[in-house]
């Protein structure tokens, strides 16, 4: 192999320079030429040239070929020296290298010495790449745009695969060190928490003195050991806040164990009577600390927002994690801040041209009332408001309330469907959101974005993340039962001598929270029956609630069916999954939901079934011991923790009741 190397550059370099020697042959012919020429005229200088050129080209030829024979072993050399360098870089490369056959199997043909380390002995040629690594079968199959730079792990390294399908060759670069140096990086990225003492002013208000310094002491004591344990910096800024400063990676092992301090603070002080939960927010990942502490007060008015006694982080951009929640909240709101609200719509009022309210799609009975309410306070301030909503998919409740709209004088001609509202919507007019939050699910996600930044919300759901981006007024109290009660005690700060409450409008609100308390049953507070005192008072009549509440024979049948499919997923918690081709009211499915709770040992129930053909709806509600909103989080959708819903397009109910019960599973483990 060597001597054809040679021969090659040899005969290379001849071929290279027979023009320089037929240059030298013309000259030297030419020379002799002259010479003989001389010989006639002078023999004697004719004899000493030929002398001289014969020296002269003796001297050349000798040279010359001593050049040739000097360059010839360069190359030889050059040429040996490059063989030797691939040939000792296939076997001392730091990059793997492997062939493979192109079988069904992938069979490995030859891998060099660098990757052959990684198996010690195992004797690798013969053998599928299936066993070597499944993802590297899969890579080769694929095209070539998808094998780009894939990242696998093999034998607990990690390498950057590239892919020659067409030379059926993959090269893998060790590229642990790197992550692991990424690792060390994100690991001491800083977090920055807000911690905030959910009901400490109304705990400390009636405190013997005594009892406050060793409430203080004892969560200074308990928050500074928490701190300690993970290597976090913890200073307490206020009375009831406390500033957190931690290593993503410490951040991240609270989170593995999912911020114990929570259920630690709440039990050890509703031990003492002093019953007192945290809300905390994290934030990490962004550009500066500014940023960072920015996102973590975010943070902290989500958890704050969803009803405290929880957690909330998040890492720059990405979907915020939740932690906690799982307590139903005290009851914290005063009529203060009810009367602050009410008379801050007041003043929006007087700067806008008209106002539209709307609820939630598939209105319910207190999405509807609460839009009467606002309807009566807009009235009360001379501004000219429209009902938004789309009267083509309503239950029979709603079209029974509906009717009455249509025939009482002062509301049939201030109904508008969501695209009239659409048309008529200027940049000067408001829209109110009650009973959600969430753009996406409300009655017009189109009227949300054109008046974007006119919204004001008035709800009691918990917060999601999905929020409008700057809301002029929010006004989201999840202790309340429901908006209609929000909306009730804010029109009794509003000014009585205009035109008072009337007997249709008050039966709407005092149904609207009938229903969401299930006749007063759940979720209702001593703020409940104040508002349901004040709506009899106006003449909210109870016999007409229960005409409107009245179910049909269809809807009752449709319910007991879904409630005949009952399955057990644990002893407290049921799951029932209607028919795949039926399409059933949400009402319906709600309905059945509720039923559920009623019977003995169940404290958690979820209702499956097909709202519109290709819309499965999920209605899930519990006892208070089960945070159900949690799960209907995990999937899309939100609510309480003991009432929530969400809504899946293109799957099946097999799909997601397969779903429904892995994540449920999930979070009863970790629950134990």
């Amino acid at each position: 192999m060597d001597k054809k190397k040679n021969t090659f550059t040899t005969n290379s370099l001849l071929s290279i320079d027979l023009p320089l020697k037929i240059g030298l042959g013309v000259i030297l012919g030419l020379a002799l030429l002259l010479i003989l020429l001389q010989l006639f005229s002078n023999a004697l200088f004719a004899g000493l040239s030929f002398v001289v050129l014969a020296a002269f080209t003796g001297l050349a030829y000798y040279s010359f070929r001593s050049l040739i024979q000097q360059t010839n072993k360069y190359l030889y050399d050059l040429s040996f020296r490059a063989d030797r360098g691939q040939q000792e870089a296939l076997i001392n490369i730091p990059i793997g290298i492997l062939l493979y056959r192109d079988d069904e199997a992938r069979t490995i043909e030859w891998i060099n010495p660098k990757l052959q380390n990684y198996f010690g002995k195992e004797d690798l040629i013969g053998i599928s790449l299936t066993k070597i690594n499944s993802q590297l079968t899969k890579l080769t199959q694929a095209p070539p745009k998808q094998t780009d730079q894939q990242v696998i792990t093999i034998k607990g390294a990690h390498f950057q695969a590239f892919i020659q399908t067409n030379l059926r060759v993959i090269y893998l670069l060790d590229i642990t060190t790197y992550l692991q140096m990424q690792q060390q990086y994100e690991d001491g990225r800083i977090a920055i928490g807000q911690i905030f003492l959910d009901n400490y002013d109304e705990l400390t208000q009636t405190m013997a003195d005594r009892d406050r310094s060793n409430l203080n002491n004892y969560l200074t004591n308990k928050l500074n050991d928490w701190a300690n344990l993970h290597q976090m910096f913890i200073k307490r800024v206020n009375d009831d806040r406390f500033l957190a400063v931690a290593y993503v990676k410490n951040l991240q092992q609270i989170e593995a164990e999912g911020f114990k301090i929570l259920d630690t603070v709440r039990q050890d002080t509703s031990q003492q009577n002093f019953p007192l939960t945290l809300s905390i927010g994290f934030a990490y990942g962004q550009a500066n600390l500014a940023q960072i502490a920015s996102e973590s007060q975010k943070n902290l008015d989500l958890a704050l927002g969803r009803g405290g006694d929880q957690v909330v982080v998040r890492k720059g951009e990405a979907p915020a994690h939740f932690y906690g929640g799982n307590t139903n909240p005290m009851e914290k709101r005063t009529r203060v801040r009810a009367r602050m609200i009410s008379q801050a719509l007041r003043e929006l009022f007087h700067h806008v041209d008209q106002l539209y309210v709307m609820g939630h799609q598939n209105a319910d009975m207190d999405s509807l009332g609460a839009c009467l309410g606002i309807h009566r306070i807009a009235q009360m301030n001379d501004k000219p408001c429209s009902i938004v909503i789309d009267p083509t998919h309503v239950h029979t409740d709603i079209q029974r309330l509906l009717n009455l709209i249509a025939a009482d004088e002062n509301l049939k001609d201030d109904v508008l469907t969501p695209q009239q509202a659409l048309e008529k919507a200027g940049e000067h007019d408001m829209l109110v959101l009650v009973d959600v939050s969430k753009p996406s699910l409300s009655m017009s996600p189109k009227l949300c974005k054109r008046l974007a930044d006119r919204i004001v919300i008035i709800d009691h759901h918990r917060r999601g993340e999905e929020f409008p981006a700057n809301p002029i007024l929010a006004y989201i109290e999840p202790y309340a039962s429901s908006a209609s009660e929000l909306v009730t005690e804010m029109l009794e700060y509003q000014p009585q001598s205009k035109q008072s409450l009337s007997k249709l409008e008050a039966t709407a609100l005092l149904a609207g929270i009938s229903v969401d308390t299930h006749s007063f049953t759940m979720r209702a507070g001593t703020r409940t029956f104040d508002a349901a005192s004040y709506l009899r008072s106006m003449g909210a009549d109870g016999t007409e609630i229960q005409n409107l509440l009245k179910e049909n024979i269809d809807s009752y049948l449709q319910r007991n069916q879904l409630i005949a499919a009952v399955e057990m997923l644990t002893p407290h918690i049921a799951i029932c999954a209607g028919a795949e081709q039926q399409i059933y009211d949400p009402v319906v499915a709600a309905q059945a939901a509720d039923t559920l709770l009623s019977l003995s040992h169940i404290e958690a129930s979820f209702v499956i079934t097909k709202s519109q053909e290709d819309l499965v709806r999920i209605s899930a509600r519990s006892l208070g011991n089960f945070n159900v909103q949690l799960i209907m989080e995990e999937m899309g959708g939100g609510g309480h923790l003991s009432n929530a819903a969400t809504q899946i397009s293109g799957a099946t109910i097999a799909q997601v009741h397969q779903k429904l019960i892995a994540i449920i599973q999930k979070k009863v483990e970790d629950k134990k």
